[in-house]
């Protein structure tokens, strides 16, 4: 359970507490007051985070990097912000299109008909992706004619020689279609085999939240989150990744990025500050009242006031487990049962 949203319940429970009521435990006949009923089901953890919408890039949030690998001078870069698909030129080098393959295997060697390997799948979805039109379907992990055909129809769609192979520097391969960040080459410096040429990141937004490392265990991968942005409007997601512990003006934090379920209602928006909410593992069965109906108690700790069959009002002692901040209920344990109402004191 956290710590500091139970803190806040109690707080929210101690201003909200029936002042006046009667301690003693002794039945109330006082006039109804409005009530709620305790529910037994699930109640899920809370974890609240201010973050700032971004692209997404690495599970450590760091963009992706372009190693270029051809030899010659850079001719021609992207700005940064550019958009660049899969099969598309990327920069280039002595005139000469670098292409953008999408995969996770990087370019390490020529390709020509029978080499057989992973990078040669990458190669083959990118020409499925790009789709020149030539009616080709390139499969598989082997460079097939089908595959020889597909490429010459793109290397003449990008004005390159029509070769039917891939040579080492006419690619590099970034794992989906990019937005450049930041370029490093410069028009007219020399293009050296191994070295970056630019940073990148996805065209898709996402929601980056640095953690602390305390709450490295409460988020996980597949947790569902909302996210408020700045207009006041709520975006739905899930954490898409929960990187290793990273150090930034001093202090280490757990990145924590979040994809969007409608990740176009957030274009436009990078860079603004948003506010996040996971919703962490919580309790599958758990007997719940809402949190206002909680009462102190003289002594300390907590009670309800729950309403009996015959209209009697009784105080209740409780012990307080999980609290569901968004749905405003608090795990309770005590004389209750599911079905049973208790008391909501008026603010």
């Amino acid at each position: 359970m956290s710590r500091a949203t139970l803190a806040a319940a109690v707080v929210l429970a101690g201003a909200l507490a029936g002042c006046g009521a009667d301690s003693s435990g002794a039945p109330d006949a006082e006039a109804p007051a409005p009530t709620a009923k305790v529910e037994r089901g699930p109640l899920a953890d809370r974890v609240s985070q201010p973050g700032v919408l971004t692209f997404r890039a690495r599970p450590d949030g760091a963009p992706y990097v372009a190693i270029n690998q051809a030899s010659g001078v850079y001719t021609r870069l992207p700005e940064p912000g550019d958009r660049v698909g899969c099969g598309e030129a990327l920069y280039r080098v002595d005139d000469r299109p670098v292409l953008l393959l999408c995969g996770r295997v990087p370019a390490f060697r020529d390709l020509a008909a029978g080499e057989t390997g992973p990078d040669v799948r990458v190669l083959n979805r990118t020409l499925r992706r790009a789709d020149a039109g030539d009616g080709t379907d390139p499969r598989g992990d082997a460079f097939t004619s089908a595959t020889a055909q597909a490429l010459v129809t793109l290397q003449r769609a990008r004005g390159m020689e029509e070769t039917a192979t891939l040579e080492l520097g006419d690619a590099v391969v970034l794992p989906e279609p990019v937005r450049v960040a930041k370029v490093s080459g410069a028009l007219g410096a020399p293009a050296r085999p191994g070295t970056p040429v630019l940073t990148a990141t996805s065209l898709r937004p996402q929601v980056r939240v640095d953690l602390d490392p305390t709450q490295r265990n409460a988020v996980r991968r597949g947790d569902r989150a909302r996210v408020a942005l700045p207009d006041h409007t709520t975006l739905t997601g899930r954490v898409a990744s929960v990187g290793p512990a990273a150090r930034a003006d001093g202090a280490v934090t757990i990145p924590v990025a979040i994809r969007l379920d409608r990740p176009r209602r957030a274009r436009g928006l990078e860079g603004a500050p948003v506010e996040v909410e996971i919703a962490t593992d919580g309790v599958r069965d758990a007997l719940s009242v809402p949190v206002t109906a909680l009462v102190g108690e003289p002594g300390g700790g907590f009670a309800v006031e729950a309403v009996r069959a015959d209209g009697r009002r009784e105080r209740v002692a409780v012990t307080l487990g999980l609290v569901d901040t968004v749905a405003g209920r608090v795990q309770v344990e005590g004389d209750l049962r599911a079905g049973d109402d208790v008391v909501v004191p008026a603010s």
